[in-house]
């Protein structure tokens, strides 16, 4: 019988916890199901699966992510926009050092609210991008560069691969102001200055 209060929200929320506490890599069906206190073939009742509780810890990362994205946006543009939200990507990577792997997953077609969330954390880029005068197939370019920047230093910080002696806080700094810099003179933008 499935322990009382347990369903498929409440082991994915888990789930995120318990990949924060031994990373994402550990994260397996069976140290879940000794977690919650339950026989592995019961944890089934509430999740397919290991890919299928990837893909819902995904959407919870990537709709968590979102949030902060979009709170930290919130009445900036663009390079106060494009710092707030940086900073809020790397602090969500760094509180969350298990669980933020998983928003890295491209999101289930089949899976409505992975997609809206995946598409908020684009669109507040998207918006950023606008401030520039970066749209259309342009701002695809700018969100992807955005995301390998973003994205490639926090998972170099997250694996202490910074060796060189230089403050990592300032480097970051350096990266989002050249980021801006890169931004405001994009190649085939609209005059916004």
């Amino acid at each position: 019988m499935p322990r009382a209060g347990l369903n498929p929200q409440v082991v994915v929320r888990e789930a995120a916890v318990l990949a924060d506490e031994v990373g994402y890599q550990k994260l397996t069906l069976a140290a879940l199901a000794n977690r919650l206190g339950v026989a592995l073939p019961s944890l089934y009742k509430h999740i397919k699966g290991a890919d299928a509780l990837a893909q819902k810890l995904s959407a919870l990362t990537t709709a968590e992510l979102a949030e902060e994205m979009t709170t930290a946006a919130a009445g900036r543009s663009r390079e106060d926009a494009l710092r707030a939200v940086a900073t809020a990507y790397r602090s969500y990577a760094r509180r969350h050092p298990g669980r933020y792997p998983a928003a890295q997953r491209v999101p289930d077609p089949t899976d409505p609210a992975h997609v809206a969330a995946s598409e908020r954390a684009v669109g507040v880029v998207f918006a950023i991008l606008r401030g520039y005068g970066i749209e259309g197939d342009s701002a695809v370019d700018g969100a992807r560069m955005f995301r390998a920047a973003v994205h490639g230093f926090v998972a170099l910080e997250a694996a202490g691969d910074f060796g060189l002696p230089r403050e990592v806080d300032r480097s970051f700094e350096q990266m989002i102001t050249a980021l801006g810099v890169a931004f405001a003179a994009w190649p085939g933008r609209g005059d916004v200055d």
